[in-house]
């Protein structure tokens, strides 16, 4: 095997790749990285039976050939090389990676030891990759991390005609984004639980105007979900594989109250660095506290004896005066999930960025309740209407402007909010 690619291209393809290999595998060979040099591209795959990532970039192929070597010890070679064209050639059993001046010889792991990758799903449909990085970014921070409860670090995705819904929940918090996308077949009404860390990948490479196609196996018709636990995500030359978590996700849209008693609407640039700043003060325990008046509301937190911050910044509020309380780290996640709406742009990266110029809307009732964040796309008037207005889920009876995302979060007790 022998081939020359771009050190820029093929450092991106092998990154990316290598993000799906097992921190420990079962088996050293698992630990590989297949490089497939054929025609005019490289394909570059990695499986553990739990995910599998495919990349093709293109190539000038002087020898076709195939090989397996080490996947995170090349992506760290990759990553150091000198700004030049990359030749890579197998020599016995080494692989040579030689670029300008740089070269390493890696020692090829035995290929027929190698699983096979598995193979495709059918597939269900696409969706612009533009419009999945910014659902994805918007829900993923809200899985947990906790894996003792496998279904928490999940999100669901709830096919239902041309709407597709994801949520993920780490029980304080419950984020759930819809968009539109492409099935193909327009009857469609499935759900899949798919691990975050895959759709975060995912979303990782995907851009605006580029067409994502979702593979998966025939529902089962009495649990709903596709019957061979695959799933694939494939576009602009990449493919991720993963085997779905086998359990049933929580009934979310059930978890939206119909109403709420009081309705802020903010601006979400300056509110949301006013509760960075005043959160700096906070520890682990710590809340951020809002106090509601009718045109301010007040953003307040202190650490034990060392430290106090207070801002205040202009709100249009309906309902009574009231205190509200949220663990600063979930109220940033929420308010940047929300500003991604406004932002109608990529979030490709996985990382939520700042908030969008325009405005929040949060909805609550008691202290003592969850609390509701959207993206305020109406007239700023609306808020005494929203206050009152429903909210509800996927299956339920829904107005047409009902928000793209929404943020539900359980807000703290503290002492001075009873």
């Amino acid at each position: 095997m022998k081939f020359r690619v771009e050190r820029e291209v093929l450092g991106e393809a092998v990154s990316w790749v290598a993000r799906a290999l097992p921190t420990r595998p079962v088996v050293p060979v698992l630990s590989g990285l297949l490089l497939e040099a054929d025609g005019d591209e490289l394909t570059l795959s990695c499986f553990d039976y739990e995910v599998s990532a495919r990349a093709r970039i293109p190539a000038e192929v002087g020898e076709p050939g195939v090989a397996l070597v080490p996947g995170r010890l090349l992506a760290e070679i990759t990553k150091s090389l000198p700004p030049a064209e990359v030749e890579i050639a197998s020599a016995a059993d080494m692989l040579v990676v030689t670029c300008g001046s740089a070269e390493f010889a890696l020692v090829s792991l035995p290929l027929e030891d190698y699983p096979k990758l598995p193979e495709l799903p059918p597939a269900a449909g696409s969706i612009d990759g533009g419009a999945l990085a910014i659902a994805a970014a918007q829900v993923v921070p809200s899985a947990s991390r906790d894996d003792t409860l496998p279904m928490l670090t999940g999100v669901c995705l709830d096919f239902v005609g041309a709407e597709l819904t994801l949520a993920a929940t780490d029980r304080y918090r419950l984020a759930v984004a819809t968009v539109g996308w492409e099935p193909a077949d327009p009857s469609i009404h499935a759900s899949a639980l798919v691990p975050a860390r895959t759709l975060a990948d995912v979303a990782r490479t995907m851009s605006a105007g580029r067409p994502v196609t979702i593979a998966f196996g025939q529902p089962d018709p009495d649990a709903g979900r596709p019957a061979d636990g695959l799933i694939s995500f494939e576009g602009g030359g990449r493919r991720l594989v993963a085997r779905l978590i086998g359990a049933e996700f929580i009934r979310y849209a059930s978890r939206f109250p119909k109403s709420f008693d009081a309705s802020a609407e903010l601006p979400a640039e300056s509110f949301t660095e006013a509760v960075r700043r005043v959160s700096l003060v906070a520890d682990r325990t710590t809340p951020v506290q809002l106090a509601f008046r009718r045109d301010v509301v007040v953003i307040e937190a202190q650490s034990d004896g060392r430290a106090r911050a207070v801002e205040s910044v202009p709100v249009g509020f309906a309902g009574a005066d009231g205190v509200i309380s949220f663990n600063p780290h979930y109220l940033l996640d929420g308010l940047a999930a929300a500003g991604l709406t406004g932002h109608g742009q990529t979030a490709g990266n996985g990382d939520a960025g700042p908030a969008a110029p325009g405005r929040i809307r949060l909805q609550f009732t008691s202290p003592a309740k969850p609390a509701l964040i959207t993206w305020a796309a109406g007239d700023a008037s609306d808020a005494e209407h929203q206050a009152r207005g429903d909210i509800s889920g996927p299956g339920d009876a829904q107005p047409d402007d009902r928000p793209g995302f929404r943020y539900l979060v359980v807000p703290l007790r503290t002492p001075s909010a009873g």
